[in-house]
């Protein structure tokens, strides 16, 4: 890089704090150093034009968790851990919330729905039958019911005859979301440089050497953020996670209003203004679709095809406009990593396909770190 005398000096010189992600982690983190550390010179440091793994491009929930989800995360985790990540969820939305303002995120607080399809009965009455204990198990959290069985109001064919509805699920507008979080950086005087990739970093005790290509600077400090990119620079227990979406056109008279989950999670759709935005389908092939690779695959984009032509939109005329895809952060444990990883050195990953929800939180606890 052929860097001017005043390049040097403005951007890479007595920098306190650099972080590796300008994404919903990587900013909330900033923006507490700078609550912190009000004199201190803090860098952000982003490999594409815009945050590159799901921050500008997730589907926009404002969720915590389905009920079969939940109740499969019980599998595998305590009731304690499963509670604890609930609740650090809800926290995560409502310092989100509180941050930015609903109306600069367009909260919208339809409420949220899970459906079955007809083959998955069992799966249906495991919930129906768990779904008091789930609630009771909340109700420390929310003070009320969470999840009610409800009739198929919004006409969906070839799903169970009830629906799970949860009132506290919402939907924002990503776009809308990061382009405000992005402002204020850059109010609170952050620096936030794009298309910088780190090839390699040297902690040296009292400061770290990052290494950008053919150029390098030092760092006080510096903080991981990059989620389902984790394990290209650093040792931790994160698998990439790619999630395809699409989104039709507008439709005429569209009824739907909510956010949507089917198959514990894996799809999710819901509505933006007069069209449907639907993803998921990893689980049809997870060896393709745990990359950090963008892209579409024809098992996955044909499934969430026939979902928009035989569940959700039945008899209805669409036409998808666009296809796109993210790369989440997920693991074994789907509580996040947030650990110092050596003298100066620090991660906030894995955050399980829950940015939105969990990101805040996540990089509060990672700034607090230091």
């Amino acid at each position: 890089m052929d860097l001017s005398y005043w390049e040097l000096k403005n951007w890479f010189t007595h920098i306190d704090y650099t972080i590796v992600g300008s994404g919903i982690v990587g900013l909330h983190t900033a923006l507490r150093l700078r609550e912190r550390f009000p004199e201190s010179k803090i860098l952000v440091l982003e490999k594409g034009i815009l945050p590159q793994g799901a921050s500008t491009k997730n589907a926009g929930f404002a969720c915590f968790g389905s009920l079969s989800e939940i109740i499969d995360d019980l599998q595998t985790h305590s009731e304690q851990e499963v509670i604890s990540l609930i609740q650090k969820r809800w926290n995560g939305l409502q310092m989100l919330r509180t941050r930015l303002g609903d109306a600069a995120i367009d909260f919208k607080d339809y409420g949220g729905y899970e459906l079955f399809l007809k083959d998955e009965q069992s799966a249906f009455d495991e919930c129906l039958q768990k779904l008091p204990f789930i609630n009771e198990m909340l109700k420390p959290i929310f003070e009320t019911v969470v999840f009610a069985k409800k009739s198929n109001l919004f006409k969906f064919e070839q799903i169970q005859d009830s629906i799970i509805f949860n009132p506290f699920e919402a939907q924002i507008d990503t776009g809308n979301m990061m382009q405000a979080l992005l402002k204020m950086a850059v109010s609170n005087n952050i620096l936030i440089l794009n298309k910088q990739t780190i090839t390699a970093y040297h902690d040296t005790g009292n400061q770290v050497e990052v290494v950008l290509n053919d150029f390098s600077f030092k760092t006080k400090k510096l903080l991981f953020a990059t989620n389902g990119f984790a394990n290209q620079l650093i040792d931790a227990a994160v698998q990439p996670a790619r999630a395809q979406v699409l989104i039709t056109k507008p439709i005429k008279n569209l009824a739907i209003k909510g956010t949507f989950h089917l198959d514990k999670g894996y799809y999710y759709f819901r509505n933006i203004g007069d069209r449907i935005l639907l993803g998921g389908g990893r689980n049809l092939d997870f060896n393709s679709e745990n990359t950090a690779e963008f892209g579409q695959t024809e098992i996955v984009q044909k499934k969430l095809e026939q979902l928009l032509k035989e569940v959700i939109l039945p008899h209805q005329d669409f036409q998808i406009e666009h296809r796109w895809s993210g790369i989440m952060g997920v693991g074994a444990h789907k509580n996040p990593i947030v650990s110092q990883l050596s003298d100066g050195v620090y991660c906030g990953v894995r955050l399980g396909g829950m940015g939105v929800a969990i990101g805040s939180v996540i990089g509060t606890e990672l700034a607090d770190l230091i």
